[in-house]
């Protein structure tokens, strides 16, 4: 059984592009960075034509390119949470701008009193949800930190108050904070407007 620290060593081998580490270092993180990715898809629209596995692969292929050096396992993980949240953004964009140019024909409702359900899961909110936390950031640049670490991460608020150089009771601050502050910001007439 390995441990932390070798987990480490693989990961700093890996960001340097050694082969053979990144050969033994995914068996050692698949089942995380699966749950992480599995984690992800719960809000998703049930149906999804993106698979948790295929976000998992494409996030462990970019991080290998990547020449950013690996402190921990928890920064690893924090790392491929921002990568697997920018690759459902970029899918959800692609898809948004697929069915404005497909030429679709958009069904409507013939009772002109009802009202179409929204699409809960919808690329759109995806996006929305980005461009929110986008906006957090460059308001309260660790409290986003915060919401990537733990929503998209999968962190614990130790695991998080340790990346960020912080004490639990701040990242518990801070996420108490940006929860209210998100919701507020999604709950708001137009924000979920393309």
């Amino acid at each position: 059984m390995p441990t932390p620290q070798d987990v480490t060593h693989l990961l700093n081998a890996f960001a340097d592009g050694d082969r053979a580490a990144s050969e033994r270092l995914l068996p050692l993180i698949y089942d995380e960075l699966r749950a992480l990715a599995g984690s992800m898809f719960k809000s998703e629209r049930p149906g999804h034509t993106l698979q948790p596995t295929a976000v998992v692969h494409e996030a462990f292929l970019r991080l290998a390119g990547s020449s950013t050096p690996i402190k921990s396992r928890a920064h690893f993980l924090a790392l491929a949470a921002k990568v697997m949240r920018q690759l459902l953004v970029d899918y959800a964009r692609a898809k948004r701008a697929q069915k404005r140019g497909a030429g679709e024909v958009t069904p409507c409702a013939l009772d002109p009193n009802s009202t179409p359900a929204p699409d809960a899961g919808s690329p759109a909110d995806v996006i929305d949800l980005d461009a929110a936390l986008t906006e957090l950031a460059a308001l309260y640049p660790r409290a986003a930190s915060v919401v990537e670490l733990r929503s998209f991460g999968g962190l614990t608020d130790d695991e998080s108050a340790a990346i960020l150089g912080v004490a639990r009771a701040t990242v518990e601050r801070d996420w108490a904070m940006a929860r209210a502050w998100l919701k507020r910001r999604l709950s708001e007439p137009g924000a979920a407007q393309p």
